[in-house]
């Protein structure tokens, strides 16, 4: 049976998603061949969307798409996942030190709301999103928000469930980046931030490299 769910955007979008997801978390991993047709059959869709979602990847770097070798994946290292990550992070200090400046009292209200679903929601995944959304459209540069939304693809969709320990983490880094928010401690809040992403980014790294080492399945 697919795992492929219904998790909202496109199709297309979500097959780029699931696939990227794969190939991130090493679940496709470098050298693999992929069959159009047997990706289409799992996610129960028709070949167009899976042919653009792979396209996307393609611009991605993360396969390569040639006429007469088909789709083969190209992945990541685990040193590829940690300088994403580092990527990640840098963008996502500057987010948080601009919102500290720039963010209004609604916007702040609505952070701790946020805050509080991470805990509540059982979607966690989804409220995590949010907050960090919210973060970032207080930092009210479009420009910035631009290259967060091309810079957050790194981030597995399965991270929560291959790190539950990162889930309690987030929520004790909400609290401090709301605090330091709150208190218009701009620098705090920048390095609260990056130190969230770089310690996500490094829980990652280590285990691709675990996983390599012993050569288990990779099964998020």
């Amino acid at each position: 049976m697919s795992d492929f769910k219904p998790i909202g955007g496109t199709v297309r979008s979500r097959a780029a998603r699931e696939l990227r997801d794969r190939v991130l978390t090493g679940r496709l991993p470098p050298g693999d061949r992929l069959d159009l047709d047997e990706i289409t059959e799992e996610f129960g869709i028709s070949r167009t969307p899976v042919r653009e979602a792979l396209l996307e990847l393609s611009y991605e770097g993360l396969v390569t798409v040639t006429p007469r070798s088909g789709i083969t994946v190209v992945g990541i290292s685990p040193e590829d996942a940690v300088d994403n990550f580092a990527v990640l992070a840098a963008l996502a200090g500057k987010a948080a030190e601009w919102a500290t400046s720039r963010i209004t009292g609604p916007q702040l209200g609505e952070l701790h709301r946020l805050a509080d679903a991470v805990t509540t929601d059982p979607d966690v995944v989804d409220a995590n999103r949010r907050f960090h959304r919210a973060v970032n459209l207080a930092a009210g540069s479009p420009r910035l928000l631009t290259y967060l939304r091309q810079a957050v693809r790194v981030v597995p969709g399965s991270f929560f469930t291959l790190f539950p320990e990162q889930e309690r983490r987030s929520r004790a880094d909400h609290a401090a980046l709301l605090d330091a928010i709150g208190r218009g401690d701009a620098i705090s809040a920048r390095t609260i931030a990056e130190a969230h992403v770089l310690d996500a980014g490094a829980a990652l790294g280590d285990w691709m490299r675990a996983h390599a080492a012993d050569g288990a399945p990779v099964t998020p």
